[in-house]
């Protein structure tokens, strides 16, 4: 009989954690390539966006179908196609000669690679089983990808050009498919056979989310009530309050809302919105800061985020280890209150902060979210039987997509704001008439005598650490919340697994 404890195989968690990572690398990986395919494909760089943004739309409205999917075909065989669909998108993206060939192929990519991560979840966290046999390589692949991928991105362009960061996708994808087909199967959820397709549901969700990320991400560059953006995002937030109201009324909905009949899981699911906005809108801001304040180039800021990823990956080891011993409620406790502190510390980042200072700041972050976000995954699925779990994944990164997606918006127009307002006060102290210009402290700076310029670094850090309030204060609000944190599974006398 198998050891419980005993780490899942090499190949098999080589293959349930390089399709997630493929996938979310991806989302970022692609944004340095911009400038060169503007070159290579003969367009405009507000055309070749949509390279980016047609991703993006792609994986919301993908994630949305990922429950019905997993119940009608089974969890492995979807994984399975999946992982194929993706690899030879990838591939064929590599070798597109036009944008629009490209951005049909990144539609079919963000598709297939949308449910990569909540199946892999499915498998990862279904099962006590199988979240005891979970190495701390697991928390590092899927913590690392967003870290790395500016970074990736930005050496795969100078070594061998673009469609170098699509073909990188093809040996991955194969090792992966070789090790997906070796998952047991006491840990895959099978297939409960005819399933009804929620028609108006999947509708309502993902016109919610095609709403919503377009809106999102255009809102910080043309503004929040701006005629081409408004439209998007609060039909998106009404598609999404109106599947709110639909989906208890039906049998079987696209994706059910079994999480919030529990009190803790809602709680639970709160402050995982709450971590996503304070993780990723870091994650945004700080290269940001390192390129427009500090004058770091972007494989430098790329390179500072690295240590972030591995010390998550050991931070999430660590988080489903000391459950065991403290509980869910208290270990998550821990981790939010690591990573207020962290945040907190991001007040230390000047204008010139060392490389080695920033990435040690965002290590202990780093470690904190790790720790926090596995009892959280865990306390979401206490008590749901395994035919549930996958319902409860795609709730959970919908609900991920959705506040990371807004709520990194909104941290980046105070940003703006802030940054724009400290400037403007900085010039007109010097004698200078401020520009109309948010956003641009470098570009500002390179034509003001060396004098201003060190007040307008300052400045602009100013702004950085306003916004950095702002998360500290959402981060202590995250904290305060996991009183409600379900406690320990296994001191609850509940298996959330076969």
């Amino acid at each position: 009989m198998q050891n419980p404890h005993r780490s899942l195989g090499f190949w098999v968690q080589t293959g349930l954690l390089a399709g997630p990572f493929m996938s979310m690398i991806d989302s970022s990986v692609v944004n340095v390539a911009l400038p060169a395919m503007t070159i290579s494909l003969h367009t405009t760089f507000t055309a070749v966006q949509w390279v980016a943004s047609a991703y993006l739309l792609a994986l919301g409205l993908g994630t949305t179908a990922t429950a019905y999917i997993a119940r009608r075909w089974g969890t492995q065989r979807a994984y399975g196609i999946s992982l194929a669909g993706f690899t030879i998108s990838s591939g064929l993206c590599a070798v597109s000669p036009t944008l629009p060939v490209l951005v049909s192929l990144r539609v079919v990519q963000g598709l297939f690679g949308a449910i990569l991560v909540p199946l892999a979840m499915n498998v990862l966290l279904g099962s006590t089983k199988a979240r005891a046999q979970m190495s701390a390589a697991a928390g590092m692949a899927l913590f690392l990808a967003p870290a790395i991928g500016p970074a990736v991105g930005g050496l795969l362009i100078r070594w061998s050009g673009w469609p170098s960061v699509f073909l990188m996708n093809v040996p991955v994808g194969l090792v992966a498919f070789y090790g997906a087909r070796r998952i047991p199967s006491s840990l895959v959820p099978p297939a409960t056979g005819s399933v009804r397709f929620d028609v108006v549901g999947f509708g309502l969700l993902a016109a919610g989310m095609v709403g919503i990320s377009y809106g999102g991400a255009k809102a910080p560059a043309m503004g929040w009530l701006a005629s081409s953006v408004w439209p998007y995002w609060s039909a998106g937030v009404a598609s999404v309050v109106g599947y709110g109201l639909w989906a208890p009324r039906v049998r079987q909905p696209i994706v059910d809302l079994v999480l919030f009949r529990r009190r803790p899981a809602v709680i639970s699911f709160l402050i995982m919105a709450l971590v996503s906005i304070v993780t990723f809108a870091m994650v945004f801001l700080t290269p940001a800061f390192m390129q427009e304040v500090q004058g770091r180039t972007a494989v430098t800021a790329g390179l500072t985020l690295l240590p972030q990823g591995l010390l998550t990956g050991f931070g999430t080891w660590i988080g489903m280890l000391l459950p065991r011993r403290w509980g869910l409620r208290r270990t998550a406790a821990v981790g939010m209150a690591l990573l207020t502190a962290g945040t907190v510390g991001l007040l230390l980042i000047t204008a010139t902060s060392s490389p080695f200072l920033i990435a040690a700041i965002l290590c202990g972050r780093g470690f904190a979210i790790g720790l926090v976000v596995q009892p959280l995954l865990t306390g979401l699925i206490t008590g749901l039987p395994s035919a549930q779990v996958a319902d409860a994944n795609t709730l959970f990164n919908v609900g991920e997509r959705i506040s990371g997606t807004l709520g990194i918006a909104l941290i980046v127009t105070l940003f703006q704001e802030r940054e724009h307002t400290r400037i403007r006060a900085a010039l007109t102290r010097a004698g200078i008439r401020p520009p109309t210009l948010a956003g641009q402290a470098a570009r500002v700076a390179r034509v003001l005598p060396p004098t201003v310029r060190h007040q307008v670094a300052a400045a602009a850090t100013q702004g950085f650490h306003d916004v950095v309030w702002w998360v500290v204060g959402l981060s202590a609000l995250g904290l305060l919340l996991t009183g409600g944190v379900a406690h320990d599974p296994a001191t609850d006398g509940v298996d959330t697994g076969p």
